[in-house]
């Protein structure tokens, strides 16, 4: 099982998100689950290292890790904020299917102090 874990701030500002696991949802190299999480959690990587210039990332065989630094500007900042509920968004959405929600959990919470 793949799972997400999505920290927020007091703000409600996501400030962390991990996704660690393997969906076993069908055999590597075919598997629609791992497809679709990886290619979101890519995204929002690269995303927030080209639109927002945050880089603090760590990624290895079936986990990522972002980290967003309180220090940003408030347009780094809302360019991240939009980017990281999109993709919760998107995993959100594969935890609600029916057909997929074996293979994936989401959690969602405040729990971060601000820096």
């Amino acid at each position: 099982m793949v799972e997400v874990r999505i920290t927020r701030d007091s703000e409600g500002r996501i400030r962390e998100l991990i996704v660690e696991g393997h969906s076993g949802a069908g055999v590597k190299g075919s598997d629609i689950v791992c497809a679709a999480v990886s290619a979101l959690a890519y995204t929002a990587v690269n995303a927030l290292e080209e639109l927002a210039g945050v880089r603090n990332y760590t990624i290895r065989d079936g986990y990522i890790k972002c980290t967003v630094p309180g220090t940003l500007s408030a347009e780094k900042r809302e360019i991240s904020k939009i980017v990281l509920e999109t993709v919760a968004v998107g995993f959100k959405q594969i935890e609600f299917n029916p057909e997929y929600a074996r293979y994936i959990r989401v959690v969602d919470k405040e729990v971060r102090k601000d820096d």
